[in-house]
């Protein structure tokens, strides 16, 4: 029996275009580099796939559906895509828990939480989009 089972990624084409470009700056510079020349080269990488890009763009941050103060993301890709990058030795659960409290307060769905280190490229996708709905139903 051959079943097709085809799952839709959340943001499937920037979730492809977005990884792309990371390996392409990782291939360039490993992680030699400091945070704010990948960044520079990641922009550069993102549009040149024709990804539209907001540098530090303030977002609001809401607590109990009421604006409590604003949380400014690294990069954000369309629109619709909170990037946040990191130049490290290694993501500490800190920081991925951080990313997450960061997409929760936010009306964001998707984030990329990006480290090129000098060990390897880290890349971490995080949806907050079922949760979300969950926590307003509950």
């Amino acid at each position: 029996m051959n079943i097709n089972k085809t799952s839709k990624l959340l943001y499937e084409q920037e979730s492809y275009l977005i990884r792309g470009a990371c390996f392409d700056v990782y291939k360039a510079f490993g992680g030699a580099f400091k945070e704010k020349i990948v960044d520079r080269s990641l922009t550069k990488a993102l549009e040149k796939r024709g990804l539209k890009i907001e540098d530090q763009k303030r977002i609001n941050i809401y607590f109990e559906g009421e604006q409590v103060g604003c949380y400014i993301p690294d990069k954000i890709v369309n629109g619709i895509v909170i990037l946040e990058i990191k130049a490290k030795s290694f993501l500490t659960k800190q920081d991925i828990d951080q990313f997450w409290k960061y997409l929760k307060g936010s009306e964001y769905k998707l984030g990329f939480l990006i480290n090129f280190s000098p060990n390897q490229l880290e890349i971490k996708r995080v949806v907050y989009d079922t949760a979300r709905i969950r926590g307003k139903s509950a």
